[in-house]
């Protein structure tokens, strides 16, 4: 937008624009910042000469598109369905999205009430599979809520599978999620999720650059997946075979410098393997909600340590858990024996004995010691060295 353009007329201009142009087109992208919006439509409305960077033949398709451009309908179709337009410059843009540089939207139609660029800031895509298993929905539904319950606005594409699994998990605990859509949003795709798309549109935001009543196309999904990467501090990859369409999200979240993120299947599983290879290249493992926040919020939001669980026997002083280890498991031995194989003197280990038979670990058998079920059941546990 130039300094000289006016603001409704720019407004206009954009919608017309997408409408002619497809989405992410870095030719269209570069006119528009060269010329201005204005100027733009002027040549594809007067059809005169053609602008830099594209063929006669693809000039005159574009032309005959612009012939068809209706952008005050377009507006108001928006309405009805309850969306609006924001574009670049307005309050609501979410500025992280000029990243794209000429591959920046148009502008995109927002459905909900919440405000896009507020929610921006604090976002993490969720994306994976649509034919996903039973463990990709559960961590990626699980992961969603947890992002979630601690703030954090989920943002997914609203297919099946993975997508459908994060945008429900975000809803579950009443929290904040985002469907960018590679379609008009007064369109449910899938119709499957109909009623998904509507109830996030009541809870969260449905965004989409397309113009209302555009259908997605198969090209339409790749581009739509540089929206999501763009909005979010990070993506987070569930599930997604080596040749999923999720893994681009992912490398245009590695161009954008995001953090990029996977979480683990199992190794015999081909619908884990996309993320296995991301995994094995600049992305960050991550099993729940609490280490993507590690990454992606402030400092300071550190993940817990994982330990294992803290037994009674843990609690033992050192040279009591020596005396310990020394007591043969199958039988009872004199203080002397248990003495050797701890390495200290005899009367060291009647005092550790008594110690220990009064926490319950050994019983006196005549003049031997003998481990009691519960250290057995310790040992078996797995706290003897392997």
């Amino acid at each position: 937008m130039t300094g000289e353009e006016d603001p409704g007329a720019e407004l206009l201009g954009r919608v017309f624009l997408g409408r002619v142009v497809e989405a992410g087109d870095e030719v269209a992208g570069r006119w528009v910042r060269e010329f201005g919006v204005g100027e733009v439509v002027r040549r594809l409305r007067c059809g005169g000469d053609a602008l830099p960077g594209v063929s006669g033949t693809r000039w005159e398709g574009l032309v005959a598109r612009a012939r068809r451009a209706e952008p005050e309908r377009d507006l108001e179709t928006a309405r009805a369905a309850g969306a609006r337009f924001v574009r670049p410059g307005d309050a609501e843009w979410p500025r992280q999205l000029d990243d794209l540089g000429d591959a920046r939207p148009l502008g995109l139609w927002v459905r909900g009430r919440p405000n896009l660029r507020m929610w921006a800031l604090r976002s993490v895509a969720v994306v994976g599979a649509r034919a996903c298993t039973e463990y990709g929905a559960h961590a990626g539904a699980t992961l969603a809520s947890g992002l979630a319950e601690r703030g954090w606005v989920v943002v997914s594409g609203g297919a099946y599978g993975i997508d459908g699994a994060a945008h429900r998990g975000a809803l579950a605990t009443h929290g904040a999620t985002v469907a960018v859509l590679a379609c008009g949003v007064d369109q449910s795709y899938p119709r499957g999720h109909a009623a998904l798309i509507a109830r996030i549109a009541e809870q969260g935001l449905v965004v989409g650059e397309l113009p209302p009543g555009d259908h997605p196309t198969p090209s339409r999904f790749i581009l739509r997946n540089r929206v999501i990467a763009a909005l979010t501090r990070g993506t987070v990859v569930v599930e997604a075979a080596c040749r999923s369409g999720s893994l681009a999200t992912a490398r245009a979240a590695q161009r954008l410098g995001r953090f990029t993120m996977g979480v683990p299947g199992p190794v015999t599983s081909a619908l884990s393997a996309g993320v296995h290879e991301l995994l094995r290249g600049e992305a960050t493992l991550v099993t729940d909600a609490t280490e993507v926040i590690e990454l992606v919020g402030d400092m300071g939001e550190l993940a817990p340590a994982r330990r294992g669980p803290v037994l009674p026997r843990d609690l033992l002083q050192p040279a009591a858990r020596t005396v310990l280890a020394a007591l043969p498991g199958n039988r009872a031995a004199p203080a002397e024996e248990i003495a050797l194989g701890a390495r200290t003197t005899r009367d060291d280990v009647i005092a550790r004995l008594y110690e220990l038979r009064a926490l319950g670990y050994v019983e006196r058998h005549g003049d031997g010691w003998k481990l009691t079920r519960q250290a057995m059941i310790s040992v078996r546990n797995g706290h003897r060295p392997c």
